[in-house]
This record gives C-alpha cells, sequence and structure tokens, in this order.
C-alpha cells in the first residue's frame, strides 16, 4: 500500500498540470495520503480543516445536507477538495464522502502555501480550479433563483384554469383596494359562481365538470380587458377586479360576461356536447376603510342575492 506521494501521482492531477516534478515531489512528499473506505467521511460541515485534499484515485461525493442525501456534487480522480479552507482559513461548509475506496493525498497549509510560492505553474492552476467553483456556484444561485421564481408563480396559479389562485387574490387584493382609496379612483369587485354545479358534477361527472371550469375561465380571459383581473376563488367561484370603473359600469361588465357564458356551446374533452350553464353575480365597489374581506363579503352578498332571486342574473351591492 503506497503511503508516499510519487512522480506517477501526478499524471492525472489536474492541480500540478505544468508543474516540475521536482517542485511538486519536493513539496509534498512527505504529505500522507489517506486511504478512505466506502461511505467514509472525510471532511464534515462546519468542522475546522487546514488540508488540501487531491484525489490520487476513487471518487467523492459532496452533501449540503449530510451524507446520504442528494450530493451536490461528484468529484474524481484528479479534482481537489478543501482549498477555500485553507485559503481562507474558514469552516468547510459540506460533508465530503468517499462514494468507493479511495486514495486521497493531505496536502497541510505549510506544504500549499510553499508550492504555491515556489511554482507559478501551480498558482495559475489554483486560479483556474477557484474560477471554475465560482463560475459553478453563480450557476448554482441563477438555477435556484429561477426555481424558487418559478415555485412561486406555480404555487399563485391554479393548475386547472391557469388562472390566479386563491392565494394570489388574498395577497393582491389588499393592495389594489389601497392603491385606489389612495388615488380616489373606482374599484369594483365581481365575485360569480357557476349555477347548479354540484347537480351538473353528479350528472355528468367531474371530468365534465373540471373542462366547464376551464371554458368558464378561458371566457372571463378573454372578455376582460388588459387592466382587470380574475382569479379561481375556490371550486365553482371567481372573482373579478375591475380597475378604474364605478359599479353601474362593473355591472354592465358583468351582465355581459353572463350573457356570453350562457350562450356558450359546452363541449367536454371527450367530444360531448353539454347543456349551456349559467352563472350567479354579485357586485361591489371599494370603499373608504374597506379591506379585502368586507369588499369581498359584500359582493358575495350581492352573488346570494342573484341566486335567491332565480339565478342566471347580476346583482348589485346593497
Amino acid at each position: 500500500m503506497e503511503t508516499r506521494f510519487t512522480e506517477k501521482d501526478m499524471e492525472t492531477l489536474f492541480i500540478l498540470r505544468r508543474v516540475s516534478s521536482d517542485a511538486a515531489i519536493d513539496a509534498l512528499v512527505n504529505c500522507p495520503i489517506i486511504h478512505l473506505k466506502r461511505r467514509q467521511v472525510l471532511l464534515r460541515a462546519g468542522q475546522s480543516n487546514q488540508n488540501l485534499y487531491l484525489i490520487l484515485s476513487g471518487k467523492l461525493a459532496v452533501f449540503l445536507e449530510y451524507p446520504g442525501s442528494d450530493p451536490i456534487a461528484v468529484l474524481n480522480q484528479g479534482e481537489t477538495v478543501g482549498e477555500l479552507s485553507v485559503i481562507d482559513d474558514s469552516p468547510t461548509t459540506a460533508y465530503v464522502v468517499a462514494v468507493e475506496g479511495s486514495r486521497v493525498l493531505e496536502v497541510d497549509e505549510t506544504a500549499f502555501w510553499r508550492i504555491i510560492s515556489e511554482s507559478h505553474a501551480f498558482a495559475c492552476n489554483m486560479l483556474l480550479l477557484l474560477s471554475e467553483r465560482m463560475r459553478s456556484s453563480d450557476e448554482a444561485l441563477l438555477k435556484n433563483i429561477r426555481l424558487r421564481k418559478r415555485f412561486q408563480r406555480d404555487a399563485m396559479v391554479d393548475s386547472l384554469t391557469g388562472m390566479h389562485n386563491r392565494r394570489w387574490l388574498d395577497m393582491q387584493l389588499p393592495r389594489l383596494i389601497n392603491r385606489h382609496i389612495r388615488s380616489e379612483r373606482p374599484f369594483c369587485v365581481i365575485m360569480f359562481d357557476v349555477d347548479h354545479f354540484k347537480e351538473f358534477n353528479d350528472q355528468y361527472g367531474h371530468d365534465a365538470g373540471d373542462d366547464v371550469l376551464a371554458q368558464v375561465a378561458r371566457t372571463i380571459l378573454l372578455s376582460l380587458r388588459p387592466t382587470d383581473l380574475s382569479a379561481r376563488y375556490g371550486g365553482e367561484e371567481f372573482v373579478i377586479m375591475l380597475a378604474g370603473i364605478n359599479i353601474e359600469l362593473a355591472w354592465i361588465v358583468a351582465e355581459r360576461l353572463r350573457k356570453t357564458i350562457a350562450s356558450e356551446r359546452v363541449v367536454t374533452g371527450d367530444g360531448r356536447e353539454l347543456p349551456p350553464i349559467t352563472i350567479s353575480l354579485g357586485i361591489a365597489e371599494n370603499r373608504i376603510g374597506d379591506t379585502a374581506e368586507s369588499l369581498l363579503k359584500r359582493a358575495d352578498l350581492a352573488m346570494y342575492k342573484a341566486k335567491e332571486t332565480g339565478r342566471n342574473r347580476s346583482c348589485k351591492e346593497v
């Protein structure tokens, strides 16, 4: 079992590329070779480390959370680990574990800084290595930012209809109300649901019900101005937010939407044509002191008034 660094070990090490064999052997010959067994831990997150490790053979995995979680990197023969701790004397930030039996050269900080000062090639290789690590970290950060934005976007979108969902509404509606109160511009909310939707689901099936909700969502998006906003409130209920118009104009918008939905053919994904659907709508206009809850409550009461007086109609708040 080899216990000393030799010229043969230099062949696969990137960090020793173009470094003279005499300089490398002279600086590293007394550095010990560690023989790791499979799953043996070389470094632990948070521990102090003043050594650079050169992988002479085998393979090491890097884990951010704990050994056994998904590795963030796998290091092969010829690669290095631990260089940042040697340079800035900071604790390690990850676990490094042998994937298989591995031979690792342990270079302490004295040997490290000696070869840095004596070999221009080694110093250049270290700069290249660090720049690659920084670039890789930047790419990982950008990927995480994109994923986080995607998760945030997905968390605000209803998967069935593609509309904003209740969570988005709860976040945005208070801001919209306050903005329009400050500017003294009118702002209206329309709340509506599909009439007799439970009976529709029971008779034609939940898949047909999903097709209906998706069609209603498409009709909403095609019927509104670019400045108007909408969301699926939950189940068969929807909310529309109309900026800059009063309740009289909002009622006209609601009636136009009601008539459009009632006149549309309803065709399921498998080609079945279903009876037309109708909706009942309630309209409320913002007032000084309104909250999202109070405004939606008045729109909800107006919607139930529309239901109680025959459905398939639009009612303004009292």
